[in-house]
């Protein structure tokens, strides 16, 4: 474990506390030559699944084509006469290229962020109530407000992220309250007591999601197409979005170090200066906020979360000032490759990405398991 590794070395590095971090608990040490090097080709993948997510789909366009559209600006999609490979690309491929991008990489950091603070390798970060408190806002929203199930892009993102922070409010006032009738209310919430306030919050709310949509006709038809999982929507749901997951970003960054002192133990953490109650109130915060907008943008998005953190982890080490911004990296890669394999298998239709994420990342993750890659915290 990393904490009686770490604890019983005399002296650390001036790299930080998580630099030193035992093989069993993030394999041999990384160099920052290397893990500059895993950013390079990160970034590299990352502008191919680009090209790749302008270029493929029901009809593919030459890169050249793409390039001249892309030169040209918005405003010729929007123009009369505008070609047609203009209006596919600006209109439809681009905005689900940036959600793909916004939405991987945001739950693949709030992945990092999730099982770095409880602990566990095996924490997704809908545990906290995010995705089924979304959900169940959706379709309170499509059955007061919606026309035919039908809500307006901006409606949709709001309710998301309002049900996705209320849910994330009640598990963490759940939490809490355990942390104070134990006498720890100085260290916030244990990630034990957080995960089970977390699971049972999510059971419960996914219970009313299914009375409602079981109740009204109108529901049920906004929640069948939100709740697969998809990254069609428009200009306007990225710009509701981005900004959200951007503070999540920020938030997420800030509390790096701190993730790396409490991979030590609290007592460690503490003894390092580190106020443990709000560096945990810092991550559930980045948590929320990432998670809230991927979830808003494209309804909840499977394994992302939950099998990212393992491949970051696996290429830069546990350090988290790598490992979140690597995460961000493999999750953008990851959620817009799978966009694309979906416009390409069943073409002219197109399967939804959370379904080929789902179909892809189970195996994939059962492999993990059985070859024990999993790395531990």
């Amino acid at each position: 474990m990393i904490a009686t590794d770490a604890a019983a070395r005399p002296a650390r590095p001036a790299g930080g506390p998580a630099d030193q971090a035992a093989p069993g608990a993030g394999g041999r040490r990384r160099s920052p030559g290397h893990r500059g090097a895993v950013v390079v080709v990160l970034l590299g993948l990352v502008v191919l699944a680009v090209a790749a997510g302008l270029a493929l789909g029901s009809k593919a366009l030459p890169l050249p084509v793409v390039v001249d559209v892309l030169r040209a600006g918005p405003a010729a999609a929007a123009a009369p006469g505008a070609s047609e490979a203009s209006v596919v690309v600006w209109q439809l491929r681009v905005p689900r290229t940036l959600l793909g991008l916004l939405a991987g990489a945001a739950l693949g950091v709030a992945g990092g962020l999730m099982q770095g603070h409880t602990r566990n390798p095996l924490a997704d970060p809908g545990l906290l109530g995010v995705t089924q408190g979304a959900a169940l806002a959706v379709v309170v929203a499509a059955v007061v407000l919606g026309a035919d199930g039908v809500l307006p892009p901006a409606v949709t993102v709001t309710a998301a992220l309002v049900g996705a922070g209320a849910g994330a409010l009640v598990v963490l006032g759940i939490a809490l309250g355990g942390a104070r009738s134990r006498g720890r209310s100085g260290s916030g919430a244990d990630p034990l007591t957080l995960v089970l306030a977390g699971a049972a919050v999510t059971a419960l709310l996914g219970s009313l999601v299914q009375a409602v949509v079981l109740a009204d006709a109108t529901g049920l038809q906004a929640y069948r197409f939100w709740a697969v999982g998809a990254v069609t929507g428009t200009t306007e749901v990225v710009a509701l979005a981005a900004p959200v997951a951007a503070v999540g970003l920020v938030l997420a960054l800030l509390g790096a170090r701190g993730l790396d002192l409490l991979a030590l133990g609290e007592d460690v953490a503490r003894g390092a200066g580190l106020r443990v109650g709000p560096a945990r109130l810092l991550g559930v915060a980045g948590v929320v906020a990432l998670v809230g907008a991927a979830t808003a943008a494209c309804g909840p998005v499977a394994f992302v979360g939950l099998v990212v953190p393992h491949l970051a982890r696996a290429l830069v080490g546990p350090v988290h000032r790598w490992l979140l911004p690597v995460a961000a990296l493999v999750g953008a890669v990851l959620v817009v490759a799978a966009d694309v394999v979906g416009r390409l298998v069943v073409s002219p239709a197109e399967v939804p990405v959370g379904v080929v994420l789902a179909v892809l990342g189970g195996p994939a993750f059962v492999v993990l398991v059985r070859r024990r890659r999993l790395v531990a915290l």
